[in-house]
């Protein structure tokens, strides 16, 4: 069991406690709730919670801002967040992600996505140092030698292609919009539209063949992620 606090922030009573079930269920440790804001604020500051999951839409302050205060506080800025959403708040989803948040699950949501989204973010906060070589699902980047291959098989990217790919690779399941995207790759306020980054993931998914299809997911109004395993249906 993955013995893990977890806190909740949410203003509706029967989600908290749907939620509370989800990861009593899911073999999770202790699980903290809060019906507000500024409540939520001071829970993670004083118990340092090993992820969050918040509601966008609170009393007081509202989820974003509260994303804001804990990413850009050097004491909770390292707590993964993923943001309970629904589905209409794409606008809002895409100011969370550029704030720090790791992701989003929408409302309605699957109890199975949730806890597959969970287990994804405490993955990567164990991973202490990135390994020289990636791998995933048969598919291996070195990062010094600048190689890409899949199932033994070289792979040739362009320069931006193969810093895209290591970028969603470092960080299997991480939402990454496409403003987050070009500030990685090519540094801030570089001219470079949304729709350069789209026909970079074409290219890719081309030359990656079923494996990019499978792996690599267009998060439609958001951006883009990579993915480890097949989607849960």
């Amino acid at each position: 069991m993955l013995q893990k606090t977890i806190l909740i922030v949410d203003d509706e009573e029967p989600i908290r406690e749907l939620l509370k079930l989800t990861l009593q269920s899911a073999g999770f440790g202790s699980v903290l709730e809060a019906s507000r804001g500024e409540e939520g604020l001071a829970l993670a500051v004083r118990h340092h919670p090993d992820l969050i999951l918040l509601d966008l839409m609170l009393p007081g302050m509202d989820g974003l801002s509260l994303c804001r205060r804990l990413k850009t506080s050097p004491d909770t800025r390292h707590i993964p967040i993923i943001m309970l959403t629904a589905k209409s708040d794409e606008s809002d989803i895409v100011v969370g992600l550029e704030m720090g948040a790791n992701d989003y699950v929408t409302k309605p949501f699957s109890r199975k996505v949730l806890t597959a989204r969970i287990r994804t973010q405490f993955r990567i906060a164990e991973q202490k140092e990135q390994p020289s070589v990636l791998q995933i699902a048969g598919l291996a980047i070195s990062k010094e030698q600048r190689q890409v291959s899949l199932c033994g098989k070289n792979i040739v990217l362009t320069f931006s292609e193969f810093e895209i790919l290591s970028l969603l690779a470092a960080h299997p399941g991480r939402v990454f919009t496409r403003g987050q995207i070009i500030r990685q790759i090519k540094g801030e306020d570089y001219p470079v539209t949304d729709r350069a980054v789209d026909v970079q993931f074409v290219n890719l998914r081309k030359k990656l063949g079923e494996w990019g299809t499978a792996h690599i997911e267009t998060i439609r109004g958001i951006g883009y992620r990579l993915t480890q395993e097949e989607p849960v249906r």
